[in-house]
Parts: structure tokens; C-alpha cells; sequence
């Protein structure tokens, strides 16, 4: 696509997006229809997973570096929003999994495209550091001798006489086998000679031959006109994929190679502009810095002078803190100044006045006053319906929409055709940026200028401030005292680098294996949920991918990956003082190198309800005091995303184990339909070859029940170096896989009850069910006590 396409594609996913926030800002009354609630947030959402695609694409291939800054803004509010409208459907619905059939099906989208891609940016604006990083850590490893990730490649050397002896061996066997070949050759030989003998030779007939031929000929033909047939009949019903379905195509390989000129292009064009932004200030600073100075100065001497001809005093001069004169003439004239200065002296008098009324008026029944009105305020609440919760983010989209409407939109860029910056913009921003750097400058210069008019003029003497000064001494003191309270850095005199080499080799902050999310083959609902809050559990049976998914996000985000599972800090950094040590290391060293993923497996061990005896010695519990007070540390701002994985969520004590994990995610064994995508997509990874000989929709059938761990298990170990050589020959078979797989136990119907009978219990659970069965709320009760006793009062009275 040229930068023309890429232009076209943002204007109308612009309209797109202005339409839409058209419609949001539509929706101001409260609704009752939960039904109607559930699909205006459904469609809203949908629509903005659409337009965040688009701009995704659009900021990852266009080169005009200011169109970039500025749809940068819009994707991250996008992106919010999307956050948002998620979380609004969760509080509505009472749970983690939305369906949308219906709206897709009036919208005329496919499932695919509610897929929410992740921002390229997320890696390619920082892949120097995470490849600097990544060479640290397996540097680290390598010198302390932990370094796994080859030991399938490294081979171990043998004495020469036991080399010898295997070669010997295996060259026995080659002869004993061709021997074995050789012989039944003979055999044969002399058994159809014996039988030739006795029943005597016949004399062959050539037409009898020559019509068994044709036969077979013309069947073995037959045969293959007919398979031939067939495949065509499929690929045309769309039941196979066509022959070159899996190759790479040409155009592909082209519009990979034009991609990464782009990015070349895009990388050269923000230089330009980074360079750009020092010139021309600097250049606008020796054109226009004298004038600019000399206006400010002129407008303030101006200000002085109209406000001591309209008050009789000359004003107080802003203060440094409170913005300085720009408070005063922010986007504003001499006479708008003057007029607002008018305006506050009519205030003023006003205010007076009214206070003189308050004091003389005194109100009556006061208290009855307030508990009317507190009434009327809980009723208007309970009458009000459904009303959408403020958004953080759209008035950043709003912003940025009115800046593409008021500058790109209609822009002429007939001169700019290889989409360099525009040098008027720059020039534009910089001369803000310089005048009020130069009004700071001219506010001192105007605050000694304004004392000396005071001084002369008015004779007035500026008196020392005598009140506040005791107070604030001891303000300043109560102040330190807080400050002291502050948790100390333990590890002041340490480098960050220091801190990570020790993380590593205590094999607290590991390597995150190369794995992606569109590699997890299963529920694609738990792929958006990562990065909404700073705790997450993944929880489900053994094998659905928990783990998986927690590398995948390491993997996306390029995030350090820490391990602190009850398994992994046994026995390391022991005693109060050396768990204390050890998470702040940990995240110290995440906070400084976010983006960060804190995992703790098997994490129900760290809320046991009783400790086993097994596992005393390895203090399960050491992190559960510990995980609350860090959690409350986080700042909204910091990218460490805390995740828990469990395979037995009811061993923990429930309470605080909902406590800290404020997101939890049932992941389930995978249905029908995963398993079939499971096996089709697992054999292929492994070197397989699926032929009309495999049947999957059988293999997906008989292992239900089994997860995506059993399915890689039974793969791996059929599909061997030897049996992928042999495919050409003897294609695979269904029956392969199962006879490997019957030794494994599936996950029994129990188990999966039982993970759903303690997520009934957890705060969502109790909500959702409490919502299900429709029975009365404690809000409702509440009002139902609230008119019992209203009822008794009165008969009282009576």
C-alpha cells in the first residue's frame, strides 16, 4: 500500500471514530432495559476493537512523523475506551465471557475481526533494549552454568573404544538384515519353482495377458481420475484447502520487503524531525525572541496601568508556582483582561452582601432540612436506572478528533509527497514553547519593574509577612515525620545492574520462553484480559495453558518475567529480614525495568488452608502477608502485572486469596471445535502431514476430556525424526495417536465441576448466581426493613 492508501484508510477510520463518539455523547439517560444496555455496550465495543485495528495498522506503515504523534494519542485512547466498555460489560453481565453472535450477525462481521491485535509498537519502539537485555540474561546464565536452552543441541563425547563398538553393532545389524532380505529372495525362488513343477507349465496365452493388463490399467486409472475428481469437488465446496493454500505467494514476499522499506523510510523521517524540532527553535529564537520579549513587556506595563486607573492600586503580580503572568493572559487581550478584572470587583460586592444576609437569617429545623434531602437523594438514585460511568479517555479521543478535523482533514499536502515533517507546524509549537520560556524571564524583570511603580508611585512599603511562621515550622515538621514513616531503599548503594545479575542466578527473574498469543489455541476471550488490572489468576486443570499464556505476555509486551512460586524461593533469602530483602529486589528491579510480569505458580500453596506435612520445610505461606502490602504499593502508572496460575484454587483459603487476586480467569478443557483446531495445528507444528488418511474430527471426538498438554504430549511422541520420514510412504493414522494416548487420564467431569463450584463461590461467582436466580438483593431487603419499621412507627403514633 502507498502513503496515499494509508492516508485514505485514516481519514474514514477518523469518520468512523467521530461518528461514534457522536453516538456516545448521545446516550445521556438513564436506561433500564438490560437487554438494550448490554448490546449499545456491545456494539459500541465492537466498533472500537474495529477502528483500533485500523489505526494500529495505519500508525505501524505511515512515515509523516506528526500524523504519527497525533494518531498515537487517538490509539491510546482507543485502547482505553476498549478497557473500559469491557469493564462496564463485566459489571452488567457478572462475568469474563461475552457472546456478541447476535450483533455480529447484524453488523455482518466474522468472528475474527473482534480479535484485538497487539500493537506492534509494544516491541518495535523498544526492541534495541529488550535485545540488550536478552543478551544480559543469557550471558548471566551461561557464566553461572544455568543456561538450559541448548542442552537438546549439545552433544556428549564417548571414549573411541565405545564408539567403535556402537559402529560395529550397527553394522552387524545392516548385514543381518540385508542377509535376512537375500535369503527370503531364495526362498521364493524355489517355491515357485516347486510349484510350478507340480502343477505342470502351461503354455501363457498372449490375449488373456494383454486383457489382464488393460483391466488393471484402466482400473488403477480409474481410481485416480476419481480422487482427482473429488479433491477439485472439495476445494470447490470449500470443504479442503487449495494445493498451494500453504505456500507463501509472491505478493506476500513483496509486500513484506515494501513493509520493511516503510520502516526504514519511518525511522529516517523521525531523525529528520527530532533534528528539525532543535534547528528551528533555534532559529525562531534569534529571528523572533527579541520581539516577542519586547510585546510581553508592553502588554504587562499595560495591565499595570489600566488596572490602577480602574482600581487606584496596582495589582499583585502572580507568583512563579501559580503560572506567572501567563495565568492572566492565557489566550487572552488586553481588554479581556481588564474586563474580567471588572467582573471580580462586581463578584466581590455581591458575595458581601449575601454573607450580611446569611448571618442575620438563621435557619430552623436544620436537621430535618438535611434527612429530607438525603431521602430525596437515595430515592432519585433507586428510580434512576442504568447510566454509563464517566470515561477517562474520551476526552482524549475527543481532543485528538477535533485536532485531525481542524488541521489534516482538508489539509493540502500536494507538496509534501514523501510525507516528510511540515516545518510551519514546528515552527508553530516551538514559538509557544519559546515565549513561555521567555515570559519567565520577563515575569522576574516585570515583578521588580512592578515593585519599583509601587515604590514610587504609591509610596507603599511591602511589609514582611508576620502570620504563618510558627505554623509553618510546624507544618514543615509533621511533614518529616511522614516522611520517615516511607518504606527505606535497602538497597541504596547497589546498581540496578547488580540487582538483576543476583536475581538471575538465585533464578528469581527467568527467561521467558518465545512464545506468542496467537500460538494459544483455545478460548481467545482470556487474550484481552493480561493487561486490565495488576493482579490476575489463571486457573484450571493441568494442561490448558496457564503457563503458556504467561510467556506469551512476556512474549508480546517484552516484559521480565520473575518467578515467585512457593517451589522456586524455598530455602533462598530465609528468615523476616530476607523475604523483605528479596521482594524488594525483585520489585525494584521490576518497577525500574517495566514493563514487569510477577508470576507465582501453583500460587493456592501460598494461601493454603493447612500446610500438608510434605511441604513444611518449604514455607509455602512466606509470601501471604506480604502480597496485599505490595499490591498497595503499586501505582496506577506502573506496568507490573501480578499473575497467579493454579491447578487446585479450592486448597486455598478463599478469602485472601480473592483478596489479592483481583481478576480471576476460569481457563476449561477445550471442546469439540479447540480439540479439532488442537490436532490439526499441533501435527503440522511437529512436522506432521495431515492427509485424508488422518481422520481429526475422530481424534477430536474420542479425546474429549483431554487438554492441549496431553494433546503436545501424545504428538511429540508419536511424530518421531524416523516416523516423519516415513510419511511419503505411509501417511498418518488416527488410530497412532489414540493408542498413545489411552495411557494418559483425562480431565473427569468431577474435576471440572468442582472448579466451577468454587468459582461460584468467589466474589463474581456469588454475584452472577445471586443475578441468575433472580432472587432478592441486599439493597432490596434493606428496603423492605427500611418500610417494616416505617409501618411500626405510625402505629405507634396512632
Amino acid at each position: 500500500m502507498s502513503n496515499a492508501m494509508y492516508n485514505k484508510m485514516w481519514h474514514q477510520t477518523q469518520e468512523a471514530l467521530n461518528s461514534l463518539l457522536d453516538k456516545e455523547s448521545q446516550l445521556l439517560e438513564p436506561q433500564r432495559n438490560q437487554v438494550f444496555i448490554f448490546q449499545t455496550l456491545a456494539t459500541y465495543y465492537i466498533k472500537y476493537v474495529q477502528i483500533f485495528g485500523n489505526l494500529e495498522n495505519v500508525y505501524d506503515q505511515i512515515v509523516h512523523p506528526q500524523k504519527r504523534r497525533l494518531i498515537r494519542k487517538i490509539l491510546d485512547g482507543v485502547m482505553g475506551r476498549i478497557l473500559e466498555l469491557k469493564n462496564e460489560m463485566v459489571e452488567l453481565e457478572l462475568t469474563e465471557f461475552h457472546y456478541f453472535d447476535d450483533i455480529l450477525q447484524d453488523l455482518k462481521l466474522a468472528p475474527q475481526q473482534l480479535d484485538i491485535p497487539i500493537p506492534k509498537y509494544f516491541l518495535k519502539e523498544k526492541m534495541d533494549v529488550i535485545k540488550e537485555r536478552e543478551k544480559i540474561l543469557a550471558q548471566i546464565l551461561a557464566a553461572s552454568g544455568l543456561d538450559v536452552t541448548d542442552t537438546k543441541s549439545s552433544v556428549q563425547g564417548i571414549p573411541i573404544e565405545e564408539a567403535i563398538k556402537v559402529i560395529q553393532m550397527a553394522e552387524r545389524a545392516r548385514q543381518g538384515r540385508l542377509r535376512a532380505v537375500f535369503m527370503k529372495q531364495i526362498f521364493l525362488q524355489e517355491y515357485r519353482a516347486k510349484q510350478a513343477r507340480l502343477l505342470g507349465e502351461k503354455v501363457p496365452d498372449e490375449e488373456a495377458a494383454a486383457v489382464c493388463i488393460q483391466k488393471v490399467w484402466r482400473g488403477f486409472h480409474q481410481n485416480k481420475k476419481t480422487e482427482r475428481e473429488r479433491e477439485e469437488e472439495m476445494v470447490f465446496l470449500g470443504m479442503n484447502p487449495p494445493p498451494l493454500f500453504n505456500k507463501v505467494s509472491a505478493t506476500i514476499i513483496q509486500a513484506e520487503k515494501v513493509i520493511s522499506l516503510r520502516n526504514e523510510v519511518q525511522s529516517r523521517h523521525e531523525e529528520d524531525y527530532k533534528e528539525a524540532l532543535i534547528t528551528i527553535k533555534d532559529s525562531l529564537k534569534l529571528v523572533e525572541g527579541t520581539d516577542i520579549k519586547e510585546n510581553l513587556q508592553d502588554q504587562i506595563r499595560h495591565w499595570f496601568i489600566e488596572c490602577r486607573n480602574l482600581t487606584g492600586t496596582f495589582p499583585n503580580y502572580p507568583k512563579e508556582e501559580e503560572g506567572g503572568s501567563a495565568v492572566i493572559f492565557s489566550n487572552k487581550t488586553t481588554e479581556q483582561v481588564i474586563d474580567d478584572i471588572i467582573a471580580s470587583q462586581e463578584e466581590d460586592e455581591k458575595t458581601k452582601k449575601k454573607k450580611k444576609t446569611k448571618k442575620e437569617k438563621k435557619p430552623k429545623n436544620a436537621k430535618k432540612d438535611k434527612e429530607k434531602k438525603e431521602t430525596k437523594e437515595k430515592n432519585k438514585e433507586e428510580d434512576e436506572g442504568w447510566k454509563m460511568s464517566p470515561s477517562v479517555f474520551l476526552p482524549t479521543m475527543e481532543e485528538g478528533n477535533n485536532v485531525y478535523k481542524d488541521l489534516w482533514k482538508n489539509k493540502d499536502e500536494s507538496w509534501n509527497f514523501p510525507q516528510d515533517y511540515d516545518p510551519e507546524l514546528i515552527k508553530e509549537e516551538k514559538r509557544k514553547e519559546l515565549e513561555s520560556e521567555i515570559r519567565v524571564q520577563v515575569d522576574e524583570l516585570m515583578r521588580q519593574e512592578l515593585k519599583n511603580l509601587k515604590l514610587a508611585v504609591n509610596r507603599e512599603k511591602e511589609l514582611p509577612a508576620k502570620t504563618g511562621k510558627k505554623g509553618g515550622k510546624k507544618k514543615n515538621k509533621g511533614k518529616k515525620g511522614k516522611k520517615g514513616k516511607k518504606d527505606k531503599d535497602l538497597t541504596a548503594d547497589r546498581t540496578i545492574e547488580s540487582l538483576y545479575k543476583e536475581l538471575v542466578e538465585e533464578g528469581l527473574l527467568i527467561q521467558a520462553l518465545k512464545v506468542n498469543l496467537s500460538d494459544y489455541i483455545g478460548s481467545a476471550a482470556v487474550h484481552e484480559k493480561a493487561p486490565l488490572v495488576k493482579s490476575l489468576l489463571l486457573a484450571g486443570p493441568s494442561g490448558v495453558g496457564k503457563k503458556m499464556l504467561v510467556h506469551a505476555i512476556c512474549t508480546e509486551t517484552g516484559a521480565n518475567l520473575f518467578d515467585l512460586s512457593a517451589a522456586n524461593i524455598a530455602g533462598k533469602y530465609p528468615g523476616k529480614n530476607g523475604l523483605q530483602m528479596m521482594l524488594h529486589m525483585v520489585f525494584k528491579v521490576a518497577h525500574q525495568l517495566q514493563p514487569s510480569v510477577v508470576w507465582i505458580g501453583d500460587t493456592e500453596k501460598t494461601f493454603y488452608k493447612k500446610v500438608p506435612s510434605a511441604e513444611r520445610m518449604m514455607e509455602p505461606k512466606r509470601l501471604k502477608k506480604q502480597l496485599p502490602k505490595i499490591l498497595k504499593l503499586l501505582k496506577p502508572d506502573d506496568r507490573i502485572l501480578i499473575v497467579g496460575t493454579t491447578k487446585r484454587p479450592f486448597d486455598a483459603e478463599l478469602q485472601s486469596f480473592c483478596r489479592v487476586y483481583q481478576k480471576i480467569i476460569l481457563i476449561p478443557r477445550p471442546d469439540y471445535a479447540s480439540r479439532y483446531v488442537l490436532w490439526k495445528e499441533i501435527i503440522q507444528r511437529n512436522g506432521g502431514v495431515v492427509t485424508n488418511a488422518l481422520n481429526i474430527s475422530c481424534l477430536a471426538k474420542v479425546t474429549d476430556g483431554f487438554t492441549q498438554g496431553h494433546i503436545v504430549q501424545v504428538v511429540k511422541g508419536v511424530l518421531t525424526d524416523r516416523r516423519i520420514r516415513q510419511q511419503i510412504h505411509k501417511p498418518l493414522t488416527a488410530i497412532e495417536f489414540i493408542e498413545s494416548i489411552t495411557s494418559m487420564s483425562p480431565v473427569y467431569q468431577e474435576e471440572e465441576e468442582s472448579f466451577k463450584d468454587w468459582y461460584s463461590k468467589t466474589p463474581m461467582g456469588r454475584k452472577r448466581a445471586l443475578a441468575l436466580t433472580g432472587g432478592t438483593t441486599e439493597k432490596e431487603k434493606d428496603k423492605g426493613k427500611k418500610k417494616e419499621k416505617k409501618g411500626r412507627k405510625e402505629k405507634k403514633k396512632k
